[in-house]
């Protein structure tokens, strides 16, 4: 870690995004806890497409999870929902600090907020051939059971994500 600091020490960016996943992986040996398991558990699947998106885009996203739960196809696609969130969060709003991804299954239910301090984003303006957040989270979500809004904030955006656990 410390030579490819010393390589890319002119590169503030690559050097921040090396510690992020430096920090991320002591993190998870200093816990102690079971091995990261991305295709059977929720949380740890969140947390992968996290640290995906920080590796590709330099842009920091942290994870706060409350709760976990097997993967099964509806959950799946909530993670594919989130990373979208994510990944649009990181492009349009990443220099306004970090993504922030909130998890949490309780009650029955599985909730994911992806928070951001950008300049904020109104769905309702997207022209209607613009399908991209329409498909990947919206539709996404309701083709699979669940429900997803756009909260415009002040700064930023708020990308709520609910799945039931049971169908209703």
């Amino acid at each position: 870690t410390l030579a490819l600091v010393q390589k890319q020490a002119g590169d503030p960016k690559a050097v921040a995004a090396l510690a992020r996943r430096q920090e991320r992986e002591l993190r998870a040996w200093l816990s102690g806890g079971p091995q990261a398991r991305p295709d059977e558990r929720l949380a740890d699947a969140i947390r992968a497409v996290a640290a995906e998106v920080d590796e590709a885009l330099g842009v920091a996203v942290e994870v706060v999870a409350v709760g976990d739960r097997e993967l099964d196809e509806r959950h799946r696609a909530l993670v594919a929902a989130a990373r979208e969130a994510i990944l649009n969060a990181a492009r349009h709003a990443g220099e306004a600090g970090p993504v922030q991804v909130f998890v949490e299954v309780r009650d029955g239910r599985t909730e994911v907020f992806v928070v951001d301090r950008g300049p904020g984003f109104d769905p309702d303006a997207v022209p209607p051939d613009r399908r991209g957040v329409r498909e990947s989270i919206l539709g996404r979500m309701a083709r699979h059971g669940g429900r997803a809004a756009v909260h415009r904030r002040s700064p930023g955006t708020e990308v709520e994500l609910v799945l039931e656990h049971e169908p209703q």
